[in-house]
């Protein structure tokens, strides 16, 4: 039986947590954090996730579901009695963050670039006693971007949203990874996430338009809207988890771009 102690760690947001260690009872409240724990092993730790935690499928079936990342459920939170809950600075919500840091040890991430997300999954591996599965699963993703193929230079906008159309920008993981495949983001000047009119997408003339298979759900007729509003953009229906998921889905990150790659060069040669 592994003994608890005290430990202190600084969060990717510079805030000291203290907890228990290891934690027996986490909550994670960020979907791609949540399949990182599932594949450190932690099957009997994590107590409860969020609605969005949609991998693995057995857990968001068998865990206690504690609300939306953006939305807790703070009495479905106080009855699992964590001792350890695992957010993140953009997908979850300050407000809600700071209530459970009252009562709770809260470990916060930050990822804007790869090595953030490197640096993510480390940590996370030490706070809960995993840091050799940890350092697996980051060696795993290495190798899987090693095999990355490159794009020849081309402009692109990144859709995420309708009404207003709203795509990313700098500053973003999305962002990140456009840059890792050879990618321009056509919207590098602005931070975040931008929204976009009509117009302005019509003028910034992309040579493609991805959009995102989450969180907006795109459908065939908001492809021919926006070839209608930039008839020379290729718009092309991507997978948001691949490009916005910053866990151990990674691993299986750049097969997604050079599959992705292959098929807009076949496109291309045809056209």
């Amino acid at each position: 039986m592994t003994s608890l102690s005290v430990k202190k760690i600084i969060d990717q947001m510079g805030e000291c947590v203290t907890f228990s260690f290891p934690p027996k009872r986490i909550i994670s409240l960020v979907p791609s954090q949540t399949e990182l724990l599932y594949d450190l092993s932690l099957h009997t730790e994590v107590v409860g996730i969020t609605k969005f935690c949609i991998h693995p499928q057995l857990w968001h079936s068998s865990k206690t579901l504690i609300g939306g990342t953006k939305n807790f459920n703070f009495k479905v939170i106080d009855d699992l009695q964590p001792d350890l809950i695992i957010g993140n600075k953009e997908e979850n919500y300050k407000e809600g963050i700071d209530i459970l840091k009252r009562k709770y040890p809260v470990w916060m991430s930050d990822i804007v670039t790869l090595n953030d997300a490197l640096t993510m999954i480390r940590s996370i591996g030490d706070i809960t006693n995993c840091t050799t599965q940890a350092d697996v699963i980051i060696d795993q993703i290495k190798t899987s971007f090693s095999g990355l193929q490159v794009t020849k230079p081309a402009k692109v906008i990144y859709l995420i949203w309708k009404k207003p159309w709203m795509a990313a920008g700098n500053e973003t993981f999305i962002n990140a990874l456009l840059e890792k495949i050879g990618f321009s983001n056509a919207l590098k000047e602005q931070t975040r996430y931008p929204t976009l009119l009509e117009e302005e997408i019509k003028l910034l003339k992309p040579d493609y338009i991805f959009l995102s298979s989450e969180p907006y759900p795109f459908k065939e007729k908001h492809i021919e809207e926006l070839k209608s509003i930039s008839p020379s953009s290729q718009v092309i229906p991507v997978d948001g988890e691949m490009f916005s998921w910053y866990g151990s889905r990674l691993i299986k990150a750049p097969n997604y771009f050079n599959e992705l790659l292959n098929s807009i060069r076949m496109k291309n040669s045809m056209a």
